[in-house]
């Protein structure tokens, strides 16, 4: 597996970024998705990593920075054909080590409560993000819940 900085040109970076915002809205009531669209990456704010393999996009995964010491964990979507092979996993890694990189003391994320999200949910608690309070404009609700890591 190779994990670089996507083109967001990139047809199949596009396609993974148009399934995740379709599972995202499919998997919360509405009004209650946050995942960034194609717009939304285009930030300045944000990089977005792609992982191939064979020359095709397995996962995608985003970071927002949100202030000099905090950025968000945004857009993180394996490839359906590709769950439980550590896609994810290694993505995170990746956005981990380049924000302690960068300075990042605090690695922040908003995603939904239920069934749906507990494989990345229990990644997530894995690697040492807690549950905590609500952060930028997230209000918390019985749809999402907020998990923090402190990197120092």
């Amino acid at each position: 597996m190779i994990i670089g900085i996507a083109d967001l040109g990139d047809r199949d970076v596009q396609a993974l970024i148009a399934y995740h915002q379709q599972a995202m809205q499919a998997g919360s009531p509405p009004g209650h998705s946050f995942a960034l669209d194609l717009s939304g990456l285009i930030d300045p704010a944000v990089t977005l990593w792609d992982a191939r393999m064979d020359d095709r996009v397995v996962g995608i995964g985003a970071i927002k920075r949100l202030t000099e010491k905090q950025c968000e964990i945004k857009s993180m979507r394996t490839h359906p054909d590709f769950l439980r092979r550590g896609i994810a996993a290694r993505l995170l890694e990746v956005i981990i080590d380049h924000a302690r990189s960068e300075g990042i003391t605090r690695l922040s994320l908003e995603t939904g409560s239920g069934p749906l999200f507990e494989p990345a949910l229990a990644m997530y608690r894995k690697r040492g993000f807690a549950n905590g309070d609500a952060f930028g404009d997230y209000q918390l609700t019985e749809f999402n819940q907020c998990l923090h890591l402190q990197l120092v």
